[in-house]
């Protein structure tokens, strides 16, 4: 379950009475859309439901069959979230708001990048300036997903920016190659691998390009810096320099 303060309220009004339910907004929106594949208890903040949800009342159980056929809350709240509406407080939008901004600005960082600099990645903060410059907003009740292509088009006026992947060869030296190649396969997908004679690994893995430096930061990181690596045209390549 969640926390009463993560909760929105959705309300339904049907045969002349009010039916309130406390779930998660990006759930709600999701069984609103006939989207949602989780738990239902993972996203509710109590498994009940009200007249009026802010002083705890609830309906009677004849209303709960009149409307819904049953009296079970774990039935009811998913009805009454996809007949009625979502309701949220200026506060609530304004949360709601900020956290898919980061969300938006997180997803086109990590895909995108700059045509015009050799395809160099785009800081998130580059991002972010270009977004206020561009004066895109963030719609809080809409999937993140589904704005990343109007912000590119708000985007592009102001910076030059593309989606793309990128296709890096990376060679591990035999004192690292256990942990080092498991965080590699996590990045993307590994397109050829091979170990060598020495116990090296060579590994060569497909990514969003704007994953680019945090690619180089974790290799190096977990190798001391003595990994190689190179960026590929032909994934049929394994070798590195």
């Amino acid at each position: 379950m969640i926390s009463l303060d993560e909760a929105v309220t959705a309300r339904l009004e049907s045969h002349g009475e009010r039916f309130e339910v406390l779930v998660d907004p990006d759930a709600a929106l999701a069984i609103k859309r006939g989207e949602f594949d989780g738990e239902l208890e993972d996203v509710i903040a109590a498994e009940d439901v009200f007249e009026d949800a802010s002083r705890g009342d609830r309906p009677a159980e004849e209303d709960l069959e009149t409307v819904f056929g049953t009296t079970d809350p774990m039935e009811i709240i998913p009805e009454v979230v996809k007949r009625g509406e979502i309701q949220i407080t200026s506060e609530q939008r304004k949360e709601m708001q900020e956290q898919k901004r980061k969300q938006l600005i997180n997803t086109i960082a990590r895909n995108a990048v700059n045509p015009q600099m050799d395809n160099a990645p785009h800081p998130p903060d580059r991002i972010e300036r270009a977004l206020e410059q561009a004066g895109f907003k963030v719609d809080p009740m809409e999937k993140v997903e589904t704005q990343v292509d109007e912000a590119l088009d708000a985007l592009r006026p102001v910076i030059p920016i593309r989606f793309d992947e990128v296709t890096i060869a990376v060679q591990i030296p035999a004192n690292y190659a256990g942990k080092t190649q498991a965080q590699v396969r996590e990045y993307g997908e590994l397109e050829r691998e091979e170990w060598q004679n020495d116990g090296s690994w060579v590994g060569v893995v497909t990514f969003p390009a704007g994953m680019q430096n945090d690619f180089y930061d974790m290799v190096n990181d977990y190798t001391s810096g003595e990994a190689e690596t190179r960026i590929v045209k032909d994934k049929d390549e394994l070798s590195t320099r």
